[in-house]
């Protein structure tokens, strides 16, 4: 996810702390899945560095292949998570119907996906400045797009204004880091996942906060 196991680490313990915030601003149970979606950034971002350290042989090969499975398990889980924890958070019905949808497309593509991973086998590489990871999955480009479709559609379907705007950068940040990656400039992933990180966190900070209506204060 980002240029080198240094980058990962300090990306990952600032996300962490990132996820704790956000995880101490849940005021409901709907609220988990998101909240800790920050954490599991972290999780991905630290995982890399070993996977990193593997590739430089300063971790022994047993660790570095554990630290492999680990990530793409991460990346591939994330179709079904998004999804799922977008509509923890949706009140609206027809809007849940919508992500209901994109959750259906999530949970086959991280199904087909992770069975990839488990059937291997998997490998990774330096390239350039960024990890190259490979898996032997079928129909590559068609999940490649199932997987864009169900990460940020579940976004911009949201009745939420904050969510809807993550989604659209999220869908931008796509489209411009694959291609600043695919170049082999660098990898800036990691700072996405900073950024998208803090925009939970802020938008679990927001809903926690009680708003005055008619004299009262009722929660968001």
């Amino acid at each position: 996810m980002c240029f080198s196991a240094e980058a990962d680490l300090v990306t990952g313990i600032v996300v962490g702390a990132v996820g704790i915030d956000a995880l101490r601003h849940v005021r409901k149970p709907h609220q988990i899945a998101l909240a800790a979606t920050p954490a599991i950034f972290a999780l991905h971002e630290i995982d890399e560095s070993f996977v990193w350290w593997g590739l430089h042989g300063q971790v022994s090969y047993p660790v570095e292949h554990a630290a492999i499975y680990v990530f793409l398990a991460i990346a591939f889980v994330l179709p079904f998570w998004v999804p799922f924890a977008m509509l923890g958070v949706e009140t609206r019905i027809q809007r849940r119907h919508w992500m209901k949808v994109f959750l259906a497309v999530g949970t086959v593509t991280s199904i087909a996906l992770l069975v990839a991973v488990v059937r291997g086998p998997v490998g990774a590489s330096i390239d350039g400045s960024h990890v190259a990871y490979t898996a032997d999955i079928s129909y590559a480009d068609i999940l490649v797009v199932l997987y864009v479709v169900a990460t940020c559609g579940a976004c911009l379907v949201a009745s939420n204004r904050w969510l809807v705007l993550l989604g659209l950068a999220n869908l931008g940040a796509v489209i411009a880091l694959g291609w600043i990656t695919f170049t082999g400039f660098t990898s800036l992933w990691c700072a996405w996942a900073a950024l998208t990180s803090i925009a939970i966190a802020v938008y679990l900070r927001r809903s926690a906060r009680p708003v005055a209506s008619s004299g009262l204060a009722f929660e968001q």
